[in-house]
């Protein structure tokens, strides 16, 4: 044993004071690798749809569903079944609701009781005792604890009455429901049914832009056991904003008006927009309010974006300086290696000699917005939770989840990136992007501030990963302007090949091992199928957001991988909570299992079941060399 070794080991000796410490411990970890591995949920691109979010959070995809049927089905009726899941949803919502009719029986808290202590029970069959004591409300743990642990009588034919554990358990519940604590019970019930059913969720991307309450779902994102999330391109964005990229802002403040969705903004993080109104007003009074507020700082943005671009070759987005190419006599652009006509908009702040240069009156617009991004105390804490539990990419327990894309190169080769002198390929591109993006945040220098604008919408960006047409979109009619060609990765990743060689690039290399997207709407409805490489790659954005559900047909993809396998869930548009919780409408989905695993999987098979079998074998040598005297236990 080299020293290195001895004083490793030395100092997890003095973890145990005694022999039979370290021997449970080893015992401990041992036991906890025979469990079957747990439920991980996948969703992707949220877009601000907190109502959705919430049910399929609250539904787990459809798991509870499915449990209450398995479990319970021969139980109860269709409509007792429906109401004790949506109980199980929303538990506060439904008891308040129940109580604005009259008083609750006592019958009706044992029976609910009763159902969701067995449902608990069976879901806690996964985990140690102690992971799912920690789990519970501390208040309720005792009670919660006990009706879990339920044990018939030793005599097998004890009746009811003389069934002491099942006596015992009437008892707990009555004194509750005669303290009147039944409803903290139920909803203590159901908040660890919710919380037993997933136990690790992974956000592959976008949590906002577009829907109207990101922020709502980052705050129930930040109270979740388990979370990990892969940055998206809007993610980004608006890290970027909060960092204080000025180009970045002036994107996000675009975004918000064009999606008429300033309530975010203002309310969700107290940025006010009336500087920019009133600016909007006085610059172009010939255009209605909305349409000059987006106006006027699409203007600013495009400004921003073309010194950027200018102070950032390596970047090579050239392509995207089109405000100088601008013909305000002919109104006509050059854009593609073709002439355009643009549409006749004012552009009274446009100067002739410095197209990209800000006015003094949007110097002042600019500055007021980069304060209030910067002093936002609730943007700050949402987005510095996002770099605490965010990643460029995930391999996690098989899996490489990634929002966007590995660029590739037309040939299906590894685009090679040339970035700050250095060049750049698959992983060390990826690796390079995080440590960039945690650079803008972290130190706030221009390079990086304006690497963060880059990931947005770089076409080589491994978020965007296409040629993002915003100007054309505000300025050409003709909707041919509008096509974005994407990266060659979206056409590569049909072919199950050079999905296992990006996989391998990450260290996968199993037969299990799958890619895992997001970013591309699934066009369900034009017939296009989310596994793509033989099912060697799976796309989860089949719709969340409505703006796209035209499209796709549907409301959205997410993913279920368990002991058993990995199964897609495909989701119906969602009406509303108010709906759900009135007349228990739930989100239909259907599943698709589409990789059943030839055994099942354990927690021996699972990336964190390494680092335990690691510590555990750590563990037998320290005591074998504690039996031999070779080091003690305990402190010095």
């Amino acid at each position: 044993m080299n020293k290195d070794r001895q004083k490793y080991l030395q100092l997890m000796a003095e973890q145990f004071d005694t022999v039979e410490d370290l021997c449970t411990e080893i015992t401990r970890i041992r036991a906890q690798l025979s469990l079957p591995k747990g439920t991980e949920h996948f969703m992707s691109d949220i877009h601000g749809e907190y109502e959705a979010f919430c049910h399929i959070m609250n539904n787990c995809s459809g798991v509870i569903r499915e449990k209450v049927d398995l479990w319970l089905g021969d139980r109860l009726t269709p409509e007792e079944a429906d109401a004790l899941c949506t109980l199980i949803y929303y538990p506060e919502a439904i008891l308040k609701q129940l109580h604005a009719e009259g008083e609750i029986p006592a019958d009706w808290y044992r029976e609910q009781v009763e159902r969701l202590s067995l449902l608990a029970r069976l879901l806690s069959s996964k985990y140690t005792r102690d992971k799912v004591r920690r789990a519970m409300p501390a208040k309720w743990a005792f009670i919660l604890d006990e009706l879990l642990h339920f044990q018939s009588d030793e005599n097998a034919a004890a009746t009811e009455q003389e069934d002491n554990q099942r006596r015992y358990h009437h008892a707990l519940v009555d004194a509750v429901i005669a303290t009147r604590s039944g409803d903290g019970l139920i909803e203590a019930l159901a908040g660890l049914i919710k919380r037993l059913a997933v136990n690790r969720l992974h956000v592959v991307g976008d949590i906002f832009d577009r829907g109207p309450r990101a922020d709502s779902i980052m705050d129930i994102l930040m109270q979740h056991h388990a979370v990990d999330i892969e940055w998206g391109n809007h993610d980004i964005l608006w890290m970027g904003a909060a960092s204080g990229s000025e180009a970045c802002i002036a994107a996000v403040v675009r975004n918000a008006l064009a999606y008429g969705n300033m309530t975010i903004l203002e309310r969700g993080y107290g940025i006010p927009l009336r500087e920019l109104t009133l600016f909007a007003e006085k610059t172009y009074p010939e255009l209605p309010l909305e349409k000059a507020q987006v106006h006027a700082i699409q203007v600013m943005m495009f400004k921003l974006e073309g010194q950027l671009i200018r102070r950032n070759p390596d970047f090579d987005l050239e392509d995207r300086l089109l405000l100088h190419k601008l013909n305000r006599s002919s109104y006509t652009v050059e854009m593609d290696g073709r002439v355009w006509d643009v549409k006749e908009l004012p552009l009274p702040t446009v100067s002739p000699a410095d197209p990209y240069a800000l006015s003094p009156e949007e110097e002042a617009v600019m500055k007021g917005l980069r304060a209030a991004f910067r002093h936002s105390l609730r943007l700050h804490e949402h987005v510095s939770f996002l770099y605490t539990r965010g990643w460029m990419y995930r391999a996690f327990n098989g899996n490489l989840l990634f929002h966007g894309c590995v660029p590739l190169n037309a040939d299906g080769t590894f685009l090679r990136k040339t970035l700050e002198g250095r060049e750049y390929s698959g992983k060390a591109f990826m690796d390079y992007c995080d440590r960039v993006a945690r650079q803008a945040f972290h130190q706030g220098d221009r390079y990086s501030l304006d690497f963060m604008w880059y990931l947005w919408c770089g076409t080589d960006s491994p978020v965007c990963g296409r040629n993002v047409k915003t100007f054309a979109r505000a300025f050409i009619a003709d909707e041919s302007a509008w096509h974005e060609p994407r990266n060659p990765y979206y056409t590569w990743y049909n072919e199950e090949e050079k999905c296992r060689e990006i996989l391998a690039e990450f260290g996968l290399t199993g037969e299990d091992c799958r890619i895992v997207n997001g970013h591309t709407p699934v066009r369900v409805s034009h017939g296009e199928s989310p596994l793509k490489a033989g099912g060697r790659l799976v796309v989860i954005d089949g719709g969340f957001c409505r703006a796209y559900q035209k499209t796709t047909g549907i409301a959205g993809y997410t993913l279920i991988a368990n002991s058993h396998g990995m199964r897609l869930m495909s989701h119906q548009p969602f009406t509303s909570l108010k709906d759900a919780q009135r007349n228990g409408t739930d989100i239909h989905s259907q599943s698709y299992e589409f990789a059943a695993y030839p055994k099942r999987r354990y927690n021996r098979d699972t990336d964190h079941g390494k680092v335990l079998r690691e510590r555990m074998d750590d563990l037998v040598e320290l005591l074998n060399v504690v039996g031999q005297g070779l080091i003690t236990l305990g402190t010095r």
